[in-house]
């Protein structure tokens, strides 16, 4: 014979476990402390186990409340997702997302596939650039989001993780150990100017190992011993590897990825529902 377990009895016994006290929970779900200990005490008849211990000035779990707990959390979870997903607006039309390079695997295949999963009749309109082309696009109002990498983004940007930024070279290479350094990157790369501020005051002369507007040919000279270049901790390409200590190249900053999204346009809604898959992709 199964046995069902109500959703707003578990919601009763998280709130007692993380508040260490019937009242404090009473409070917090806006309930008679009366009407959360009969939840508490139903819930352990129908389970027949003992789910709190009540001695003392506090109240906390059992081992079987413990247990309990961690499934109560993924079930409540589950219900609220379900029942926002279907009560939620039924979006149409398109919504456009821009991001680096650099962050598209495997983030954006994660973003791109959930999304239109859920929202069939929304057309993702997906743009990769460099951040600065990307702000740029934002602020003139092509773009509904973008998502970022940036050391000092601005105030009203969304801070969703941070990366570190690294050295790479040539697998077995010896050009991190040279001086001047040969350094090659993508000239509207924002991680340019931050990779040659820290070699400069670290008093590291450098030069140009190419030059060019695209990572690809920064990638192959590097990739040929010919200089080094700086990407985020998860971007490593083929035939490189980050830089051993022994080369004595100065620490680079952590990268923050940011998300900037449009308020106060017709498509905020939208925007505000993609940010949602955004963060789960970059919290995986």
């Amino acid at each position: 014979m199964y046995r069902n377990l109500d959703i707003g009895t578990l919601r009763s016994l998280i709130a007692v476990i993380d508040t260490g006290g019937v009242t404090r929970a009473a409070n917090r779900l806006h309930l008679t402390q009366s009407a959360v200990s009969m939840q508490i005490k139903r819930l352990e008849e129908a389970l027949d186990l003992s789910l709190l211990n009540r001695s003392g000035r506090g109240v906390s779990p059992t081992a079987e409340g413990e247990q309990l707990v961690t499934y109560a959390r993924k079930m409540i979870a589950l219900n609220d997702a379900a029942v926002e997903r279907m009560v939620a607006p039924q979006f149409e039309g398109e919504v456009s997302l821009g991001m680096p390079c650099d962050l598209i695997y495997p983030h954006a295949p994660k973003v791109l596939r959930r999304f239109g999963e859920d929202f069939p009749r929304v057309n993702i309109r997906f743009v990769s650039s460099y951040t600065n082309s990307l702000l740029t696009d934002f602020r003139d109002g092509k773009l509904d989001m973008i998502v970022t990498t940036e050391d000092h983004p601005d105030p009203d940007a969304e801070t969703i993780t941070e990366m570190p930024l690294q050295w790479y070279g040539a697998v077995g290479g010896r050009a991190a150990a040279e001086r001047p350094l040969s350094f090659a990157s993508a000239s509207h790369c924002s991680f340019r100017p931050i990779s040659i501020r820290v070699l400069e005051e670290a008093g590291i002369t450098w030069k140009n190992g190419v030059v060019t507007e695209n990572d690809d040919a920064a990638l192959a000279a590097t990739s040929a011993d010919m200089c080094v270049t700086t990407l985020l901790g998860c971007g490593e390409a083929v035939q490189i590897e980050p830089v051993p200590a022994s080369a004595k190249l100065p620490p680079l900053p952590l990268i923050s990825v940011n998300m900037y999204r449009a308020e106060d346009t017709g498509n905020a809604g939208l925007a505000k529902e993609l940010g949602r898959y955004v963060r789960q992709a970059f919290a995986a």
